[in-house]
């Protein structure tokens, strides 16, 4: 194009936008109205592919059903090809928060497969009598089906990332299961000793809990794969073919590889956000597992030598500019942060979903945005704690060990074969005096050196040990017995 602006037409009058934009009138306008992030829809790469297939799947049934031309429906689909690729994403300017429960996203998106699909049949961008972003783009079609169903597909995308990121994080959380699984350490609850365990269970926890949450992801993207393409504008499919929702969710369905299925009732699913809501709660329930996580690998690592220290995080960078030598858990604490956020991005999904009016919820975009940023979020800092903290842990064998010896925790698994009390007297006496657990109860007669090895063995104290001679009791008793005769 030779000239340097084009001057486009809507409802309201005229605009001059630039010649060598894909965008038109609308996202101008949009433009002016929505300045609120600073960020822009084209910077969700899957965002703008998702808009792009929902677009070639209504082309594709509308040429189907003999209502769009195959010239043009030939362009209309190269154009949505190249999007979906990775090109024209710069031409989605316009701010994820905006009014108008997506229109802008929407008309954004139809614009640049116009002016695309006009380049490819020769004409020039803004030739719209020849391929209008609205008579033939949006053929049948209304925000308020393009929108969200756009957004779903998008958000099944990060999820299955974020599902591949914590696979990797839990596979990283067994390998160190293994590696420590010899570990003997003290096992606590409410920050207080209890009873013995080793660091590879622990470890191996963690990897359960990561497990959990990518199965609960899993069953939330059958949820999101339900869509009202086809309702319009509230779903009484005003405007469009019977056939459409059927036909547009197949063809959808076979761009994405996803199994997206028309809803049951279109007036329902085009108001009804309780999907939205159900998956951003998975995603509040994988941040708060994982800053539970975090906070423990760091109370584990606190020290180094005036805490916990019972592992060491790899050191990534400099801790203080004023202390030197001193190394702090920043992976951890990334990780937290982005839980923090996560955790209010569904408070704000909660109160948009709430929020929404008869046939159509308004604030789908913060909705969509707080999600996006979530699952984008999440995904980067799994993958950073797996890559840059997880596998560099090492643990203090030793001084887990001796922590093991010198507690009073190990008390409980007297009690089986001395009783309560007895073992109540034993841990008092051990908190008073110092002296450990296993010489104070041969001390006082109850057990033999040979039963306390018996039961206080590392291996058994742990849960790993089989119970043939000490599950009978027949060994400890005997033990016992000879000590008191004594």
């Amino acid at each position: 194009m030779t000239d340097s602006t084009r001057t486009e037409r809507d409802s309201l009058g005229t605009r001059t936008v630039p010649g060598e934009a894909y965008w038109g009138i609308h996202t101008a306008r949009a433009l002016d109205n929505f300045a609120i992030t600073g960020d822009s829809i084209g910077r969700y790469p899957a965002l703008v592919a998702a808009l792009a297939a929902v677009k070639q799947a209504a082309c594709r049934a509308n040429r189907a059903l003999g209502i769009l031309d195959a010239r043009r429906a030939d362009a209309i689909e190269s154009a949505c090809d190249e999007i979906r690729g990775g090109a024209l994403h710069d031409q989605f300017p316009i701010d994820p928060i905006q009014g108008g429960a997506g229109t802008s996203t929407n008309m954004n998106a139809n614009e640049v497969i116009a002016n695309r699909a006009l380049e490819l049949l020769g004409y020039d961008r803004g030739s719209y009598p020849e391929l209008d972003p609205l008579d033939h783009v949006n053929l049948g079609q209304s925000t308020n089906d393009v929108y969200p169903t756009a957004v779903r597909i998008a958000f099944v995308r990060h999820i299955r990332e974020l599902v591949a990121a914590l696979r990797r994080l839990a596979d990283a959380f067994d390998a160190k299961a293994e590696e420590f699984a010899d570990v003997i350490k003290m096992g606590r609850t409410q920050l207080q000793d209890a009873v013995p365990m080793t660091l590879g269970q622990e470890f191996g926890t963690f990897a359960v809990m990561v497990g959990e949450d990518c199965d609960r992801l899993e069953e939330g993207i059958a949820l999101l794969c339900e869509s009202n393409l086809g309702g319009t504008a509230i779903g009484t499919g005003i405007n469009g073919h019977p056939s459409y929702p059927a036909l547009a969710c197949a063809h959808l369905a076979e761009l994405t590889g996803e199994r997206i299925t028309p809803a049951a009732n279109l007036i329902e699913a085009t108001q009804d956000c309780g999907a939205f809501v159900q998956v951003s709660g998975i995603l509040k329930r994988v941040a708060v597992k994982l800053s539970k996580t975090c906070n423990d690998l760091r109370l584990m690592s606190s020290g180094p030598t005036t805490g916990f220290g019972e592992i060491n995080l790899p050191p990534v960078q400099a801790g203080s500019s004023i202390m030197p030598g001193k190394v702090n858990p920043v992976i951890p604490e990334i990780v937290n942060q982005v839980a923090f956020e996560a955790i209010g991005n569904d408070l704000t999904v909660t109160m948009a979903a709430e929020a929404g009016q008869l046939q159509l919820n308004a604030f789908e975009p913060i909705i969509a945005y707080s999600m996006l940023r979530t699952t984008t979020h999440l995904t980067a800092a799994v993958d950073t704690l797996a890559t840059k903290c997880v596998a560099g842990i090492t643990p203090n064998r030793d001084h887990l060990e001796q922590g093991v010896r010198r507690s009073v925790g190990i008390v409980t698994a007297l009690t089986p074969y001395i009783g309560y009390a007895a073992s109540a007297r034993i841990a008092k006496q051990a908190l008073h005096t110092g002296q450990s657990v296993a010489d104070i109860a041969i001390e006082l007669g109850l057990l033999t050196p040979e039963a306390i090895e018996e039961v206080l063995g590392a291996r058994k104290l742990a849960g790993l040990a089989g119970h043939s001679a000490v599950g009978s009791g027949e060994g400890v008793t005997e033990g016992r017995v000879r000590a008191r005769e004594r």
